[in-house]
């Protein structure tokens, strides 16, 4: 039966999707793309003080070890033979930082979100720093100073936590972002594991140079970081290391497997997508939402509050491609707030019942600024609000305006884009968890005022990851040339409200979101740890 069943399916291909809130472990059949099996599981966040927001490694790790044994054994239940998994590939949550002892292999300290505020006031003196008429950190980075990205995490940790300063003395000490902790250690750890990012990864830590496409000694000595501790930056699909397991791990059917893709989450879900040709765009709705546009091989600068990024490079004698992208910090993210904080759900996809209920929000307004407003405002001063309450505002209109909320932060990231590349989108491409939503399908519709098309497998993030390991020189199961991409079945929402009334929505978000602006004065509860 395994035998003729093996025949049948070809080489699969595995992918690590290491996101904010929950890991995956998925494995596709790479000739048709289709998805085999998968498992997931949920991640905690700690918020030890406000506005700082962590993750253990180890948890994070171990949640690894867990998706991939319990998709082994799933795929063991439908008689598919694990032995048939030619690569794996990795996708994560970016700019999340770790700093880990590489002689113990213990993290010495817990990881820093990349939705994390403790270094305001760090952002704010090193601000102070560049030059107005020479901004030499956006024009090498493509990145404005923010809390949101990695060096200043880094910078942050080497300032307060004396663990991470003994072990850069002592010279035990590795940086990373989380591919490259998960890959140093499913490649061995301690025991030889490979110390390396992708382009994606790295243009996300403010210490990458995306033109010359290697660690910048400028920034970093602008930032203080020591070079030593950075990992090997490697293209986005090759062989970085095998895949070498503890003993303790049962996936050990998966030993000597070569892990041979590597990219951020949302350049992976742009993959994923298929978008390879300059002007083709994706929006990923998870914890955040991110709309990035492929540019070609020009890095394209914004005047809209959009960042510049490196979209993929798929081989190391490959080109490179860079993206236009819109970063919006808190999507899905307020679903889990109205689920964990105020208790008026008990699972994300209550959600849409209540909606549902009241088809509308009422005049009620929600700016989840939790975070301050990242595109295209770059407000670290804005904080959260719900306005526009009156005594018939009931759970529901809220539930509405947070499902709301995530469509204006969507349009607002949309007209940069349309603005900076001068051709508006005829459609919205969508992924990621909250797509399979289909009331907030059809407001992001409506308040785009355009149609959103949405693949029947919403797992694209995965699928990028998965591509880029089976297209990997050496590996060579997947296909990348254009005649040989899977035709993906889509769904379409079509605008189905006046322009007129989407437009006065539209304008009365604007309105509310000038009013959570400027909220916070620079405190600095950053100093010392908890």
């Amino acid at each position: 039966m395994a035998a003729s069943k093996k025949a049948v399916l070809g080489p699969l291909v595995g992918a690590v999707d290491q996101g904010t809130s929950s890991t995956r472990f998925l494995v596709f059949n790479s000739k048709t793309a289709e998805l085999l099996s998968h498992h997931q599981v949920e991640i905690k966040q700690e918020f030890p003080r406000e506005g700082w927001v962590e993750q253990d490694p180890k948890e994070i790790l171990h949640s690894v070890y867990e998706c991939i044994e319990k998709t082994c054994e799933k795929l063991g239940q439908l008689n598919i033979d694990i032995s048939n998994i030619k690569a794996i590939g990795v996708s994560n949550q970016r700019e999340t930082t770790v700093v880990w002892d590489k002689i113990t292999g213990e993290p010495l300290y817990n990881a820093v979100v990349w939705l994390d505020l403790r270094t305001q006031s760090t952002v704010e003196s090193l601000s102070k720093r560049i030059p107005g008429n020479n901004n030499f950190v956006k024009s090498k980075t493509g990145l404005p100073l923010s809390t949101y990205f990695s060096a200043v995490k880094l910078r942050w940790l080497l300032d307060n936590v004396r663990k991470v300063q003994k072990a850069v003395e002592e010279k035990r000490a590795l940086f990373g972002t989380i591919d490259s902790w998960l890959i140093w250690s499913l490649t061995g750890g301690v025991n030889g594991g490979v110390h390396c990012t992708d382009v994606t990864n790295a243009s996300r830590t403010m210490l990458f140079n995306i033109h010359s496409l290697e660690w910048d000694k400028q920034l970093c000595e602008f930032f203080g970081i020591p070079m030593e501790i950075l990992p090997n930056v490697r293209s986005s699909s090759e062989i970085y290391g095998l895949m070498k397991i503890s003993h303790s791990l049962k996936a050990g059917a998966l030993e000597g497997v070569p892990i041979s893709g590597c990219l951020g989450d949302q350049s992976a879900a742009l993959v994923g997508q298929m978008c390879f040709q300059i002007g083709q765009a994706k929006n990923t709705y998870g914890t955040g939402c991110f709309l990035l546009c492929n540019t070609g091989h020009k890095c394209v600068f914004s005047d809209h509050g959009l960042l510049t990024t490196v979209a993929y490079k798929l081989g190391r004698d490959k080109p490179v491609y860079y993206a236009l992208e819109g970063s919006v910090a808190i999507a899905g993210a307020v679903i889990r707030w109205l689920r964990d904080n105020l208790g008026i759900i008990k699972t994300s996809e209550e959600i849409e019942k209540l909606a549902k209920e009241v088809g509308t929000s009422y005049g009620c307004y929600f700016v989840p600024a939790f975070s301050g407003l990242y595109a295209p405002y770059w407000e670290p001063s804005a904080r959260g609000i719900i306005c526009g309450l009156t005594q018939f505002t009931n759970k529901c209109h809220i539930a509405f305006a947070a499902l709301e909320a995530v469509c204006f932060q969507t349009r607002e990231i949309l007209d940069a884009m349309n603005r900076d590349c001068g051709i508006p989108l005829s459609h919205l491409q969508v992924d990621g968890g909250m797509t399979s939503n289909k009331i907030l399908m059809q407001l992001q519709a409506d308040i785009l005022y355009i149609p959103v098309v949405k693949p029947s497998m919403p797992e694209t993030t995965a699928l990028g990851a998965a591509m880029a390991a089976g297209a990997a020189e050496g590996v060579g199961v997947w296909s990348l040339e254009p005649e040989d991409l899977s035709a993906v079945t889509m769904e379409r929402f079509e605008p189905q409200i006046n322009a007129e009334e989407s437009e006065i929505r539209y304008s009365t978000w604007k309105k509310a979101v000038m009013k959570s602006m400027g909220w916070v004065t620079t405190q600095s509860p950053e100093s010392g740890i908890p």
